[in-house]
């Protein structure tokens, strides 16, 4: 018996569970976690973010860049997003044996984004029920559904985006659009959709702001039976009791996106798992410093310390005196044309004697201090973009026209394609990007994960439907 009486929803022209498995990053969704929770009779969720494929052997063949130019690199990361992406659908549905639904998510704002899903489409008709997209504003996400007869979901986080997408395009394929995703900006991992008008460190509730969403949504005719997808701080369904059966808000489902990691068919490494085990309140930081120019939330590891490092060790230059900035620098650069406040040569002074001796220029007219060897990553995982985002504040790159930003390279990023990839193939989690949502503190409280148990997503899922 289910919480609450909770019942399946029609989606796909099949019934499924109003239970969605969150779609994550770069290699922490497969076939092995989408495949089951389908199997289960939710809807599991491939990421098709620079998928997996596999060799004769079935190991996963190492995405290696050998072309000299950033284009051809580009041109390359596409082709494995689309190999990998067909290949994970293919083993998702031999594992869901028909049962519930299969969708894939991907970031509008990865490079060849547009690209590499219909080359994906393309191949796999008949096997993906649809696609979640976020991290942008997917204006094409409904013509591209369109011309592969798959449901399209798109992700916001408020009902004034999804008006914008409805007025300028998704009202002319209304008949495919699957669901709404709502993503919590405030509590779900990874990248979100915190806008300039939101304040990050003051959280909103997310009824009323998902209330205002289903508001939108009537008022263009869409019906109250299209689920909208509660995502980002879901952890079980006894905390949601209001929102089941809830004539104000119509159809709901549940995004999934941090508890699946932790289960026997995750294909996450080892070592985090057992971090996410560990984790307490306030290890989650909602912060600025991944190179798409969006908010998003990992875990505080030495990684984000570092980039936090960086950003303090900072100060305001003029290239030529004026105001405040009276006195030259003297460290760290070379050349007289870096004009400071005296306290802040002081500070700057102070930072090499610790060892952080080079300054490195930034967009904003600052320079931020990091040591010989921080420096020499940088400049390396820079000259080494492989064009994985539409644009990338910390290379410069851009997918289209002259394949350039226009603008200075910023070394208070962070090369993603690199950090995921390594996290989510074994590389130390201290070291990497580790995305997470903010309630990840609970696998550490909640009884289910005692004593080192590990479910498998068939266990989470009948956990879930309990209501716990």
């Amino acid at each position: 018996m289910s919480f609450k009486g909770l019942q399946p929803i029609r989606y796909a022209g099949r019934e499924v569970w109003p239970l969605i498995e969150g779609g994550k990053g770069v290699a922490a969704t497969n076939h092995a976690s989408s495949g089951a929770w389908a199997a289960a009779g939710g809807i599991g969720t491939i990421s098709a973010v620079n998928a997996d494929s596999y060799d004769a052997e079935g190991k996963i063949i190492p995405q290696v860049y050998e072309q000299l130019t950033r284009k051809e690199r580009h041109e390359r990361l596409m082709r494995y997003g689309i190999e990998g992406g067909i290949e994970q659908i293919r083993r998702a549905h031999e594992i869901s044996g028909g049962k519930g639904a299969i969708n894939i998510n991907v970031l509008w704002e990865m490079g060849g984004a547009q690209t590499i899903l219909e080359g994906i489409l393309e191949q796999t008709h008949g096997l993906v029920h649809g696609v979640t997209c976020g991290a942008g504003m997917p204006y094409k996400l409904s013509e591209i559904a369109a011309r592969h007869n798959v449901n399209y979901l798109p992700i916001v986080s408020s009902g004034r985006a999804f008006r914008a997408l409805w007025k300028r395009a998704y009202h002319k394929v209304p008949e495919l659009l699957g669901a709404v995703v709502y993503e919590d900006p405030w509590l779900a991992g990874g990248h979100n959709g915190l806008s300039n008008a939101e304040d990050p460190l003051s959280p909103e509730d997310p009824y009323p702001r998902v209330k205002a969403l289903r508001d939108v949504m009537r008022a263009e005719g869409l019906p109250d039976d299209l689920p909208i997808v509660m995502a980002g701080g879901v952890w079980c369904l006894r905390e949601w009791d209001d929102w089941l059966d809830n004539p104000e808000l119509g159809q709901i489902a549940f995004q999934f996106g941090t508890r699946p990691l932790l289960t026997h068919e995750s294909p996450i490494p080892q070592g985090w798992k057992d971090r996410l085990r560990e984790l307490e309140p306030g290890d989650v930081l909602l912060h600025r410093f991944s190179p798409t120019g969006f908010y998003s939330s990992a875990v505080r590891t030495a990684f984000l310390r570092s980039l936090e490092g960086r950003s303090l060790r900072q100060i305001p230059y003029s290239k030529v005196q004026a105001g405040e900035h009276t006195v030259q620098l003297d460290v760290g650069v070379t050349g007289k044309n870096f004009w400071v406040t005296p306290v802040d040569r002081e500070r700057a002074r102070s930072w090499v004697a610790q060892g952080f001796v080079s300054a490195l220029r930034t967009p904003d007219d600052t320079v931020i201090f990091v040591g010989p060897e921080e420096r020499e990553m940088i400049r390396k995982d820079q000259a080494d973009c492989m064009g994985c985002l539409s644009h990338c504040g910390f290379s410069a790159w851009k997918d289209h026209d002259d394949y350039s930003t226009g603008r200075l390279a910023d070394p208070r990023s962070f090369c993603i394609q690199k950090t995921l990839q390594d996290i989510a193939h074994g590389c130390p989690v201290e070291d990497n990007l580790m995305f997470a949502g903010h309630s990840a503190y609970r696998f550490k409280q909640d009884p289910f994960y005692s004593n080192n148990f590990t479910p498998t997503v068939k266990q989470l899922v009948d956990r879930i439907l309990t209501g716990d």
